[in-house]
């Protein structure tokens, strides 16, 4: 007797979400405004304990949001030109469904370093706060996939494959050649997880790891850990964009990967130029403290504020953060004895024999 295996996706999802009279609102579109929603919230929290204005947020995220969606737009464009090329109305014409995360990523870090140098804020702190945000929008925008019946793999038995109606499936895996009641790999559902457990492992580095990072770090780590995610899946995917042969979204992972590996080891050389503290540091509960605070004391309030052992970083030798010499107390603190200003009442070896008085 044949036994039922119980599946997460049984119905082939419709793309409305909702109509009201001509006005259609499609599931993709409102995932991603959900998904900016709660990437908002998100980031005006991660700003306030990271020791920078929240108020950057308000008119930097519809910035940045315009110029990713510009490039996701046209990555995707590029991407399925198949398409588009008998009627490139469609591009700019509703339903907008389809953006390609590189593009989007590319002209999202443009517009907000252009932005962070207009309202003279610290970009990589910036890009710090923005870095878990991002993984908590894919989390949920990939979710619109799912109700477009796209971003899938190849045919799978597993519980969570997913169904495909007839209409929405590319020409390798066509009704003729797999059933409709075949399922497939959801890969949406694969980059929504690791966009999840990417955000929490972020979040986590940023309290755990504040005297080891430096700003811009955890920007650098969503590169190398996107990127290994996108370039996996590749390999699941039929019909994409490629390059001699090759998937041009692997060949974009690489070179995101390269970029996030390269930046860290760079900027961890001991020889490089110290980072300005948060805007307010003695707010800062998360995130980088900084070069300047590992290598160095600080003489100011700010650099008191303490770290997650309790004690004050600027107060740490560079040996009890283990990336320097041990210091020679001793010796230390005859150096500071020689610098000893000596008493006002000390006879002065400059005057002559004749000036001093005599007994």
């Amino acid at each position: 007797m044949h036994r039922y295996t119980p599946r997460m996706f049984d119905i082939p999802p419709g793309p409305t979400a909702l109509e009201l009279g001509p006005l259609v609102i499609g599931w993709y579109g409102l995932g991603y405004a959900v998904g900016l929603a709660v990437a908002y919230l998100v980031l005006v929290r991660l700003a306030r304990i990271a020791g920078e204005d929240p108020e950057v947020v308000g008119n930097g995220i519809i910035i940045v949001s315009i110029a990713a969606l510009i490039g996701g737009r046209a990555y995707h464009v590029i991407d399925q030109w198949a398409l588009y090329a008998n009627d490139p109305l469609k591009i700019i014409l509703p339903p907008y469904s389809g953006l390609g995360v590189y593009g989007g990523i590319a002209t999202g870090v443009l517009a907000a370093w252009w932005y962070a140098r207009r309202r003279g804020v610290p970009f990589a702190r910036w890009a710090d706060i923005v870095a878990p945000s991002l993984f908590v929008m894919q989390a949920i925008g990939r979710w619109g996939n799912y109700f477009n019946q796209e971003l899938y793999g190849p045919p799978t038995s597993l519980p969570w494959g997913i169904p495909i109606d007839c209409a929405h499936r590319i020409e390798a895996y066509a009704c003729a050649a797999f059933p409709e009641a075949t399922r497939f790999h959801p890969l949406f559902l694969y980059e929504s997880l690791s966009g999840v457990l990417g955000a929490v492992f972020l979040i986590v580095l940023g309290f755990k790891l504040r005297a080891r990072l430096r700003p811009g770090d955890l920007l650098l780590i969503f590169f190398i850990w996107y990127g290994v995610t996108r370039f996996m899946l590749e390999f699941l995917r039929a019909g994409n964009w490629t390059f001699f042969g090759v998937a041009t979204a692997q060949i974009v992972s690489i070179g995101f990967i390269a970029v996030g590996l390269i930046g860290l080891l760079v900027r961890h050389r001991r020889a490089h130029t110290s980072d300005a503290p948060p805007s307010n540091p003695q707010l800062a509960t998360w995130g980088a403290t900084g070069a300047a605070w590992m290598t160095r004391p600080i003489d100011e309030p700010w650099a008191h504020a303490g770290d997650l052992s309790g004690g004050s970083i600027a107060d740490r030798s560079p040996a009890d953060l283990g990336i320097g010499p041990a210091v020679d107390d001793a010796a230390t603190a005859v150096d500071e004895a020689a610098t000893i200003d000596p008493p006002d009442d000390a006879p002065d070896d400059a005057t002559s024999p004749e000036d001093r008085p005599t007994a």
